[in-house]
């Protein structure tokens, strides 16, 4: 069985992924992922060079972030240019891996963590979807506490993503993550109790 699982930021999906793995599920990590797909001598880091020139590589020949995010963040067309590139790379080396997974052990739990699972349309990819979700208020309280922001960064943020609600509304399995560590494992083991897993 494979799920998608994601969320809002700050809302505790990495907690969840975690819960999920000490069960015995295996996880695909998009975030992880993506960093793999920018390696030197990676197809799309050679298209990201040669669509956004040298000056966002490294003299190592490892991709400069920072440069590429001064392109982009502020430019809603070359974001999009990069967002072509690395999307299809990253869900394709995702799917090899969850593809191998299911060939190692067809019974096991396979978790894709992806962020933007809805936002870049991927809920078909996966036999459900299992959102880690807190209300609004809490997502932002705990999102300007764990990266030190103003309110003001913080909402612009929550803001880039599908709200939350809609997210929710949306899921297969809901884990809501707004009460105590504890309670959130007790959501998790009754899901994996209800889905029969090894």
């Amino acid at each position: 069985m494979k799920i998608g699982l994601t969320g809002g930021i700050a809302t505790g999906k990495s907690t969840v992924a975690a819960m999920l793995v000490e069960r015995g599920a295996l996880l695909v990590d998009a975030d992880q992922v993506a960093r793999e797909v920018v390696m030197p001598g990676e197809p799309a880091l050679e298209a990201v060079a040669s669509t956004f020139g040298q000056a966002v590589i490294h003299t190592d020949g490892t991709l400069n972030r920072k440069a590429l995010g001064e392109i982009v963040f502020n430019n809603r067309q070359r974001l999009m240019q990069l967002e072509s590139i690395l999307h299809p790379a990253i869900r394709n080396r995702m799917q090899q891996q969850i593809r191998q997974y299911e060939e190692q052990d067809p019974r096991q739990l396979v978790v894709a963590d992806i962020p933007l699972l809805y936002e870049t349309g991927q809920e078909e990819l996966y036999e459900g979807i299992m959102v880690v979700y807190v209300p609004q208020q809490l997502q932002l309280t705990r999102l300007m506490e764990r990266n030190g922001l103003a309110q003001e960064e913080a909402l612009r943020r929550i803001g880039l993503q599908l709200d939350i609600e809609q997210k929710r509304s949306r899921a297969d399995w809901v884990i809501n993550n707004s009460s105590s560590l504890e309670e959130t494992k007790r959501q998790v083991d009754e899901f994996w109790k209800s889905q029969d897993l090894p």
